[in-house]
């Protein structure tokens, strides 16, 4: 039993990591979690996962750390993905993309506790609706046997999701700490550490663990947004509209497998 801190989607985000870090240094944590996409969008990948690595954090891969190492292709991506992507991969030093290709797709804590980053049998799906939900409950009951709480990302969205049989509960995540019952089946979203595709005010997010009392408790932490994108511009992480329009242009006419090599 132990403290976890919980966190996903970094994005190579220095700023917001590092925000996300000195919270988790306010409290007792005993290991930390990360349910993937260490990097893309922001130009710190080298550093976030080095930083990752210093405090011996327990990740997983995520379909950006797969697309920016060359292990998936574009198909699924948008184009701002895309883009921040083919930029991640001239970016990446030897060092990080072995840490990165050696991730795994899972990860099993304490036996209860399972980490995946999007679904349960697919990095790339977003776990958004209660079917969503009913179908992975069924893939972690299968794949996992004895697994009560799954801990996912790729949606960018801090949120528990209660499965008790065809049931599927979104339990609030703004309460001090929201307590799982060991009987049911929980999907829990830290949230996204990096906030660059918000809209609204920035702030890096995450989640506190408690696998003994079975608690989680949700954090918000601004940082210094107007640092990352200012970074991520001059380095040629954010597309511009022509860029966009030719992408589109690419897809309809080479198809997204061509795309990927140009």
């Amino acid at each position: 039993m132990a403290l976890y801190g919980v966190l996903g989607d970094i994005h190579g985000n220095r700023e917001a990591l590092e925000a996300a870090l000195a919270v988790l240094d306010e409290h007792a944590i005993d290991a930390i979690l990360c349910v993937g996409d260490l990097v893309g969008y922001n130009p710190d990948g080298n550093e976030c996962v080095a930083m990752l690595e210093e405090r011996g954090a327990l990740c997983i891969a995520g379909n950006h750390d797969l697309i920016g190492t060359g292990l998936l292709g574009f198909e699924r991506c948008s184009n701002k993905a895309m883009h921040s992507l083919k930029r991640t991969r001239r970016a990446l030093s030897p060092p990080t993309i072995r840490t990165l290709t050696s991730l795994p797709a899972h990860r099993r804590i304490e036996g209860r506790v399972v980490l995946v980053h999007g679904g349960v049998r697919d990095v790339q799906q977003y776990m958004t609706q209660p079917r969503h939900f009913l179908q992975n409950a069924a893939y972690l009951r299968d794949d996992f046997p004895g697994a009560t709480v799954c801990f996912f990302g790729h949606t960018h969205e801090q949120g528990v999701r209660e499965v008790d049989g065809e049931s599927v509960r979104e339990i609030d995540t703004q309460v001090p700490a929201v307590r799982l019952r060991s009987d049911r089946l929980y999907f829990v979203n830290p949230g996204s550490v990096d906030a660059s595709r918000k809209r609204s005010r920035k702030f890096a997010e995450l989640a506190i663990f408690d696998s003994e009392r079975l608690e989680c408790t949700f954090r918000r932490v601004p940082y210094d947004d107007a640092a990352t994108e200012a970074r991520a511009a001059a380095e040629g992480y954010r597309i511009d509209r022509w860029r966009d329009r030719l992408y589109d242009w690419q897809r309809r006419v080479m198809g997204p497998r061509q795309v990927d090599a140009t």
